[in-house]
C-alpha cells in the first residue's frame, strides 16, 4: 500500500503538571496547514524539551501510522484523537512497521530521510493521553512508529507521497526489531538484534542498548549453564 503524508504536526515545549511537579514536554503536537520546512534537527515550529532523550540528529522527526488510530480508538474507547495524538510529527497512511526497515531511505516532498530506530514510549505519552497505562499499552501493541534522521533538508506538506527510495541493509523491519528489543530472551530475538547492529543507520542510542541487552542474555545463559557442585556429605 503506498504511503501518504496525512498530517504534519508540531509544537514547542509547554509546562504541564505531573503529580506534584511541573515538567516541560513537546509531546502536544498539533496539525499545521501548508508547507513546512524540514531542518537538520527538526521541523520548523517544532521543539523538544528533553534533548537527552528526545530529538537530536538521529531522532529529528517522528512518524506514526494513521492506520493505528482505529486500533487505539477501539482499545481506549474514545473518539477524540486528532492527528499528532501520539506525539508524532508525521501522520502517515499506509505506514506498516512490519515492512518499514531501519536504514530505509524515504523522500517526502523535497526532503530526504532515513529510518534510525523504533520509538520507545516514556511516561509523557501517558500525560498526553491522560492515561498512565499508555506507555505499557503502547509497547505491548508493537505499533511504535519510527524516528527519522534528516539526510537532506527540504519542504513537505500534508498530501505528499511518502516514497521509499532505498531499503535498509539486511531488511531489519521495525516491528520485529521492537519486539526483540523488549524481549531479548525470546526465540530468534538475538538473531534480529545482531542483524540490526549491522545496519549503519541504526541510531547510536539503540546500538548501545542492543549491545547491552545481548550481553545480559549471554550472561544469563552462562550463569544458568553453571550448576553448583553439591556439597559432599560429612562423615
Amino acid at each position: 500500500m503506498p504511503m501518504r503524508l496525512v498530517s504534519v504536526n508540531v509544537s514547542n515545549p509547554v509546562e504541564v503538571r505531573y503529580g506534584e511537579r511541573l515538567i516541560r514536554t513537546g509531546i502536544f503536537k498539533a496539525p499545521v496547514a501548508g508547507p513546512v520546512r524540514v531542518h537538520s534537527g527538526n521541523l520548523a515550529g517544532d521543539g523538544q524539551a528533553d534533548l537527552d532523550n528526545h530529538g537530536g540528529e538521529h531522532k529529528a522527526v517522528y512518524a506514526y501510522s494513521l492506520d493505528h488510530y482505529g486500533y487505539w480508538r477501539n482499545t481506549l474507547g474514545r473518539e477524540d484523537m486528532p492527528y499528532g495524538q501520539f506525539g508524532e510529527n508525521l501522520t502517515v497512511s499506509g505506514l506498516d512497521e512490519s515492512e518499514s526497515c531501519v536504514g530505509d531511505q524515504i523522500r517526502i516532498g523535497s526532503a530526504l530521510f532515513t529510518i534510525t530506530q523504533p520509538r520507545v514510549p516514556c511516561f509523557k505519552l501517558g500525560i498526553r493521553l491522560g492515561d498512565a497505562k499508555m506507555p505499557k499499552l503502547f509497547s505491548e501493541s508493537a505499533r511504535p512508529g519510527f524516528y527519522l534522521k534528516v539526510v537532506r533538508e527540504g519542504v513537505l506538506e500534508a498530501g505528499d507521497t511518502v516514497e521509499v527510495l532505498q531499503r535498509g541493509h539486511g531488511r531489519v523491519a521495525i516491528r520485529p526489531l521492537f519486539e526483540a528489543y523488549l524481549r531479548p530472551g525470546d526465540k530468534d530475538a538475538a538473531r534480529i538484534l545482531m542483524r540490526a547492529l549491522e545496519v549503519p543507520e541504526l541510531s547510536p542510542e539503540w546500538r548501545a542498548q542492543i549491545a547491552k541487552r545481548l550481553d545480559n542474555v549471554k550472561n544469563k545463559q552462562v550463569n544458568s549453564s553453571v550448576r553448583p557442585t553439591p556439597a559432599g556429605r560429612r562423615g
